[in-house]
């Protein structure tokens, strides 16, 4: 489905190249990429070369085999995902993992007493979070922090490698804005999918026996996160392929040289071998997660095996 897509989308790789560039050299181009092939072959192509030169190139067993190339780059597209990978763990990964933490605190705040002034503080800002879209925060960000304080800059350095402290400090702040911003979208959705989760527990009989048997609140707010944990965990397996994705808005608001700012790239220019192995790779992690959601949710409440 991927595939056709690609192909039946308006565009031609070759598009960007100079038109003064003779028409037997772009001809011979086309031919060198493969892009005159029937799309049966090329798809039946990159099949093969996806499932088995792929593996046998990373255990060494093929190492001069044809892997499968970028259109844009000419490089090959594993190698490509590989050198952006690492930006886009440090941005994304780190912003998931405060999201959640901050989500368990909001959450436990605002079902510790449902109607009181925690919980409308806690639910207002997580609504609010939420609701505003990720490119608006990053740009007011961007107008405090950068360009009226100065404090932060505002276009990601990809090149920067951590070596020392001083490389460690400049990472960190360069890092600030971008995790800010996923993070707080995603400590507000995880926080509101907790509370509504506890809600549900309190009315539970577990939950009368326990205040009846005088157990102190902090310990029935426990039993009850223990049994709310499994809508959390399956909206936290959700997410994760997005973590590996990239996030496409930030990482183009924040200059950041992720897997997200490659994907669009690629669509821009066309670059089929690049765009499919993308997607795909994204597609395999969702079906995982959803793996992993079940078991941690069968785990966590052996009534669902």
């Amino acid at each position: 489905m991927i595939f056709l897509l690609l192909e039946a989308a308006p565009g031609d790789p070759l598009g960007q190249i100079p038109l003064t560039l003779p028409p037997e050299v772009a001809d011979a181009m086309r031919g060198a990429l493969g892009v005159g092939e029937p799309w049966p072959l090329r798809y039946a192509l990159w099949l093969k070369q996806f499932f088995w030169t792929e593996p046998l190139h990373w255990a060494g067993l093929a190492p001069d085999a044809p892997r499968i190339v970028s259109y844009q780059s000419r490089a090959p597209v594993f190698d490509v995902i590989a050198q952006r990978l690492p930006q886009t763990l440090w941005v994304l990964g780190l912003a998931y993992l405060l999201g959640i933490a901050l989500a368990v605190g909001i959450g436990m705040a605002a079902g510790w007493r449902p109607g009181g002034w925690l919980d409308r503080l806690c639910s207002a800002a997580a609504m609010l979070g939420w609701s505003l879209p990720t490119f608006l925060t990053g740009l007011v960000l961007i107008w405090a922090f950068a360009i009226r304080l100065g404090w932060l800059p505002s276009v990601y350095d990809t090149t920067l490698r951590v070596r020392d402290g001083s490389s460690l400090a400049q990472q960190m702040r360069q890092m600030a804005m971008p995790v800010a911003v996923l993070a707080l979208y995603n400590a507000a959705q995880l926080g509101l999918v907790l509370r509504a989760a506890l809600l549900e527990q309190r009315p539970q009989d577990y939950v009368r026996t326990a205040r009846a048997k005088g157990m102190s609140p902090r310990r029935v707010l426990w039993h009850m996160l223990r049994n709310a944990l499994a809508p959390l965990v399956t909206t936290i397996a959700l997410g994760l392929p997005g973590v590996f994705a990239g996030a496409i808005i930030t990482e183009q608001l924040f200059r950041i040289n992720g897997l997200g700012q490659l994907l669009i790239g690629a669509v821009q220019a066309n670059d089929l071998p690049m765009v499919m192995t993308l997607c795909f790779l994204s597609a395999v992690l969702i079906v995982l997660c959803n793996l992993v959601a079940d078991i941690a949710c069968r785990w966590l409440d052996p009534r669902l095996g």
